[in-house]
């Protein structure tokens, strides 16, 4: 009877030891950051948090790439003082995602704007690809995910060119961004583009640009790219910058609001105007629609659409969007107001309204 109770003691026992380690699998490795309560060299948990994003990264380079790796967010202030290289130990055409989200993501009861965690990049110039810049974050694996972030232009008078998220290699696939603020100031603090990006399957939903030099450089093997429920405000080069290479792959534009620009997309005038698709948007006020680029000249010439199909695409009405009053930042911030045209797209910041 003894020997029974041990064999069946021992045989719960392993039988937790394996659901642990499955379920440890399962979780992956995740570290938690307060730029507020956290101390350098903590163990990255909830209960003891980083103080730093950069140390969070620096982590990550070294795990093995074999689970999910997920760096937690909580409100407050992170100042990066050089790139962040996103990436683990693994093959960078690893499956495994890498995220850096928010505690708190805009779609939560308990969210504010005070929720959301602010990436301020004071680097110098910390990249020489084509020339040199800036990069914040920059992508060198493969489904990499951003949620929840603010992130702002770069005060640090010697860079002339910031990119909040970078990614060159052209055989990457996989950067999806949701939920995320691009706020620049063209006299203190810009933001040259808030994407410089090559690759396949970039996904960027339900995230604001406001006053970013240009919202998107799109260089090499740009397949699979889609932006929807976005709102592209004051972009005072041009909204989108695509540099495809010859060809014209799958591209998704629906449900977004691009306003106040002066450009809404230039291309290179070799490759001459894309074949794409624009649908259920609202695209006013903008001084130009589309343009080429003469890289010889280099400069923008505007040019009337020729090869652009629209469906469902509003370019009257005025677009007001919540701006700051003498009681500040509200919620809903930066997203259109309830009286704005644009309201049927459900661009803006929030998945549910």
């Amino acid at each position: 009877m003894l020997r029974t109770v041990e064999a069946r003691y021992m045989m719960i026992l392993m039988l937790l030891i394996v659901f642990a380690f499955k379920s440890s699998a399962t979780m992956g490795q995740t570290l938690y950051v307060d730029g507020l309560k956290g101390k350098n060299n903590a163990k990255g948990t909830v209960n003891d948090p980083l103080l730093s994003l950069d140390e969070a990264v620096l982590k990550t380079n070294s795990f093995k790439g074999n689970e999910p790796v997920t760096i937690k967010l909580n409100p407050g202030l992170y100042t990066v003082t050089h790139k962040l290289i996103l990436k683990t130990a693994g093959s960078a055409a690893g499956k495994e995602p890498y995220t850096i989200e928010a505690v708190t993501l805009p779609d939560d009861k308990a969210w504010q704007p005070t929720s959301m965690p602010v990436i301020l990049c004071i680097s110098g110039n910390n990249a020489d690809y084509e020339f040199a810049h800036c990069e914040g974050m920059s992508v060198f694996q493969n489904n990499i995910n951003i949620r929840g972030l603010k992130f702002v232009g770069n005060p640090n008078t010697s860079v002339h060119y910031y990119y909040p998220i970078g990614r060159h290699d052209k055989t990457l696939s996989g950067l999806n961004v949701t939920q995320c603020l691009f706020i620049g100031e063209a006299n203190s603090s810009a933001i040259q583009s808030a994407f410089w990006v090559a690759g396949r399957g970039i996904h960027v939903d339900h995230c604001i640009f406001h006053n970013s030099k240009i919202a998107f450089v799109l260089s090499g093997n740009i397949n699979g790219f889609s932006l929807t429920h976005s709102i592209i405000d004051g972009a005072y080069n041009t909204a989108i910058w695509y540099g495809f290479d010859g060809t014209q792959p799958k591209f998704t534009f629906k449900n977004n609001i691009v306003t106040n620009c002066y450009y809404v997309m230039v291309y290179p005038v070799e490759n001459g105007q894309p074949a794409y698709t624009f649908s259920d948007s609202y695209i006013t006020n903008n001084k130009n629609y589309l343009g080429n680029y003469p890289k010889a000249q280099d400069r923008f010439f505007a040019e009337p659409n020729k090869h652009i199909k629209e469906i469902n695409i509003k370019k009257t009405g005025t677009i007001k969007l919540v701006d700051v009053k003498d009681d500040g930042i509200t919620r809903d911030n930066l997203n259109p107001t309830k009286n704005s045209a644009g309201q049927s797209t459900g661009a803006g910041l929030f998945l549910n309204k």
